[in-house]
Parts: structure tokens; sequence; C-alpha cells
């Protein structure tokens, strides 16, 4: 019947009637409930007998038509609500990069605690953890000196002075290390290994509030704050005491513990967020976005049997007309991966033919073998070069190359491509310039369309200093994303369960009929104490 008589419906039997063919292998499940709408007669003896007394309208009459009406648009408003709201940090959603002084990464604002405290996170999409500096025992140098392109001095979180913390305790279901924990009252610990060598962050996890800006069509604009993991980072290494993430970093991977997850676990937006990076070197950030109708797509694969990170098929790469028929490979969609890398093998196929139409004189340094001397009118002619995914669908790369000023003398354009050991590639933050990636870990989809990255705007901007005018010299790849024995994997699994086995067995019917019971349950006290 549909919205337009809106019925609610409160389950007073629940039956459920189960046929086993166990020769055939054959599972008939029927579940059945009694239906009672709102304004019945009955539903007010039931309201009575609970103490409520209410006065249905008449059926049919023009005020019972008013309320379903109101109530559909009710409805409507929460659904659209939900859809087209984006959240971004309170600070505004534009994204900063400083090039090779602070690890050719890129950064945003955000505001932590009571009162808030503002952070550079640099944004991570390899890893899953949301982690600052706190009770520093070894962390990079926070002063605003140390960082020529800063004017102010970087956050450090205290804890104890944040009246909306809450230590997370070793039994909290979130505590990946809580089993070894000596007490389940004992605060979390944290430690999140990196792929760069030796680099890490360890601390104590704590819940607090993160603080945001909401808008969209529907929407009601204003501040939110939003219940988030953070790590208390009281120890770093690596790159990170280099200053390449001196403010910690902001895991935006689909783990249940990352603020997307958390984001849409609050309700407040879709499981999805997007990214947009700039030939300019500036961009944007958008929780809830699922990208724009128009958008290419290509759906997540999962890693090692569980969808655990945002890795895609690349069935193919071409360069300029020709496709390099592989047998293609998986990667790691990561903006924290500063470079793109490819499994060994396929790298050396794609440079050879890369370096054989380049129309340029070669000069390899340490680190990038396939650089090219500038022309007199700058950039060397680069072929275009593209991955195709499943469903043939193109992802073009907008360039390839970046730019090195004045090495040895000479003005040189590198190719942003990296071998990698194993088998798993990465889609790094070079190859993502030009487009809004959307991370859409609600429908298992990446989606992808031109952009430049002021198309959708939030006019809260905050101009803390202008980006370089290119990239430095001596640039270093800086990748993110955890990894065991070199090979890209998340933090914490997360994700969607396997496809279900064909057969059902007696077990699993039980497990099903307690699921669906305690789902009918939920729901009746959502109806119950929504009207």
């Amino acid at each position: 019947m549909g919205f337009q008589f809106l019925l609610v419906f409160f389950f007073l039997s629940l039956s459920l009637h189960t046929q086993l063919f166990s020769n055939a292998e054959t599972v008939t499940t029927v579940y059945s409930s009694k239906l009672i709408h709102r304004f019945s007669g009955e539903a007010a003896s039931y309201w009575a007998s609970k103490g409520r007394n209410t006065t249905p309208p008449q059926l049919g009459s023009l005020e019972h038509m008013k309320l379903l009406l109101n109530s559909d648009f009710k409805r409507q408003r929460l659904k659209l609500g939900s859809l087209n709201r984006l959240l971004v940090p309170s600070q505004g959603s534009e994204t900063f990069f400083y090039g090779n002084d602070m690890g050719w990464l890129h950064y945003t604002w955000i505001d932590i605690g009571t009162p808030n405290i503002s952070f550079l996170v640099a944004l991570d999409a390899g890893s899953d953890l949301l982690w600052v500096p706190c009770d520093c025992i070894q962390c990079a140098p926070l002063s605003s000196s140390y960082y020529s392109m800063l004017d102010k001095d970087l956050g450090e979180y205290n804890p104890s002075r944040s009246t909306t913390s809450k230590s997370l305790s070793c039994s909290h279901q979130l505590c990946e290390l809580g089993p070894n924990c000596q007490s389940p009252k004992e605060s979390c610990p944290y430690t999140v290994n990196y792929y760069s060598e030796n680099t890490s962050s360890s601390g104590f996890l704590f819940e607090d509030q993160l603080h945001l800006a909401s808008f969209g069509a529907g929407a009601n604009e204003g501040l939110v704050q939003a219940q988030v993991i953070v790590g208390c980072g009281r120890k770093q290494s690596g790159i990170y005491l280099d200053g390449s993430a001196p403010d910690g970093v902001m895991g935006l991977g689909p783990a249940k513990i990352s603020v997307p997850s958390l984001l849409a676990k609050s309700g407040l937006v879709p499981h999805s967020f997007s990214l947009c990076f700039n030939n300019s070197y500036s961009g944007r950030i958008y929780f809830g976005d699922q990208g724009p109708s128009a958008q290419r797509t290509a759906t997540f694969v999962p890693f090692e049997g569980k969808y655990s990170g945002y890795f895609v098929k690349v069935e193919d790469y071409c360069i300029g007309s020709l496709c390099l028929k592989q047998t293609g490979f998986q990667a790691q969609v990561d903006s924290g991966s500063s470079f793109t890398y490819l499994p060994n093998e396929d790298y050396e196929t794609l440079v050879a033919e890369f370096d054989k139409r380049v129309n340029a004189t070669r000069s390899g340094i340490e680190g990038f073998p396939y650089c090219y001397k500038a022309r007199s009118h700058g950039q060397p002619n680069v072929p275009s070069m593209k991955f195709m995914f499943a469903m043939n669908q193109s992802f073009v790369i907008e360039n390839p190359m970046f730019h090195i000023i004045n090495y040895q003398g000479v003005d040189l354009y590198c190719l942003g491509i990296q071998p990698i050991d194993g088998e798993i590639g990465l889609i790094g933050q070079n190859f993502m310039t030009g487009y809004r990636m959307v991370f859409d870990w609600e429908n298992l989809k990446l989606g992808w369309s031109h952009s430049n990255c002021q198309d959708i705007s939030d006019n809260k901007k905050v101009h803390l200093a202008p980006p370089p005018n290119d990239a430095s010299v001596n640039p270093l790849p800086n990748e993110q994303q955890r990894t065991p024995s070199g090979r890209a994997v998340a933090p914490a699994v997360a994700g969607r369960a396997p496809a279900e086995p064909s057969a059902a067995s007696p077990l699993l019917i039980l497990y099903q009929y307690c699921t669906i019971s305690l789902l009918l349950l939920q729901l009746t006290f959502w109806l119950h104490y929504s009207f």
C-alpha cells in the first residue's frame, strides 16, 4: 500500500515456518507477523493499556489525510537530509599541499575536543586511525618556526583538558590490542605501522568530539559535533619525526574505527567521502559525498577474501593508442601515497613503452630513473596514459609527470611511477590530480569525475599560507598505508562479509531466525518511540 497510507506495525506475534528437505538440500523459511494500523481501535487499546490515551482521527477524514501527508513529508525530509547533507571540517573543506617540505602529502585543518584544539592532519585513505600528537614522549617539532610555510604553531592534544574526552577501555569492541591488556578496564593502547620504513605511531585511544560544518540541499546548515575515536599519539617514528605528518594523520579507510565509518554509524552522512586535488596543489574533502550521477565508477574488490580497503582491479593499461595486454593486478587507491606504484613486471612493461614515446632527452636521477630534460617551452611531449578497470571503465591519467626545478642547473620532468614488490599496486595522489575522487563504501564503488575542486563550495575557506608554485627539489616518495611484508593492508579488518553459501544449514537457519527476530524487536521499539 506504500507510504500513501503509512502503516505503523506492532509485531505482536512472530511465527517461523521452516521446511527442511535433507535430500534436496532445499530450505524454505517463512516469517509472519500481525500488522496493526496506528489509527485503528486495536492500536488505541494498546496505548490505553500503556497509560497513554490517544484520540485517533476518523478514518477517511481530512484530518486523517493531513496527518498521513505530514508523515510522508517528515520521512522524505529525513531521508533526503541524510542523502544531500555534506560534512566538512569546521574550518572548511580546503586541503593544503606544501611539496617536499612536508612529505608531498595533502593536509586539512580539523578541530578536536572541548575547548577545541586545531590540528593540521595528513589525509590518508590507506589507513584507518585518526591520531594526533598528544602528551608527547617522541613527536615531531610543533613550532611554526620549524616550518617556514606555517604562520601558527601546530596543536598538541591533551585528553585531560577536554571535557568531552573519554578514555577507550581495553574491553571496547574497537580496541584492536585489547587481548594484550592485563585488565579490560585499562586504557586501550594502539600501534600503527606504516609502509614507509620504520614509520609508526603509538599511544592510547580516546573518544572525543570532531567539529564539523554541515551544508547541502535539504540540510540544515550549521556546526556538528561528532563522536570519533582519536589516537593520543605519544610516540612517533620514521618519517613522522622528519615533519611528514607532524600534527597527525586522519585515516580515511573503511574500517569501523575510521572517521568516515563513525560518521556513517552515527547516521550523519552516508558511508562515503570525496577528495579533490587540482593542478595548483589545492583541494577539497567532503564527508558524505557520493559524487555526481555522471561520474565513472569501478567496483571495490576484496583483498585476500575480505573487503578491507579501497582496492580496485586494473585489467589493462594503455600508453598512447597501445593497450598492453596483461593479466591485470589489484591496486589500492591511496591518498597517503605521494606517487603511484606498479608490481615490478607491470612497471617494467609500462615504463619501457612510455620511454619509447617520449620525445625528449632522458636524464634519470636517484630514485627516479625516468626523468626528461625540459624543452624550451616547458614539459616534453608526453604520451597519454590510462588504466582500464572492469566494465571497460577508463581512468585517464591527467599528468603522470612532476616537475623538478633547477636540478643541477636543469629543469626536469619525471614520471611519478615506481616499482613495488608483490602483486598489489598503489594508485597514489599524483594520479588523482584533476579528479573528484569518491570513495563510496556504502555501495562499494570508486567514483571519479573531472573537477577543478571548486564545483562544490562551502564558503568556509581557511588560507593558512599559499601553496608552493611548484614541487620542491629532491622529491621523496611517501606511502602511508599499513603493510606487513611489503603488502598493502588496512590497519584493521573491516567491510562486508563474504557472500552467503548457496545451501543453508540448520545452524544458518537458526542464525537467520535470531537475527530477524532482533531486527523485528528493534523496529518495534523504533515505532513505539517514533509515534
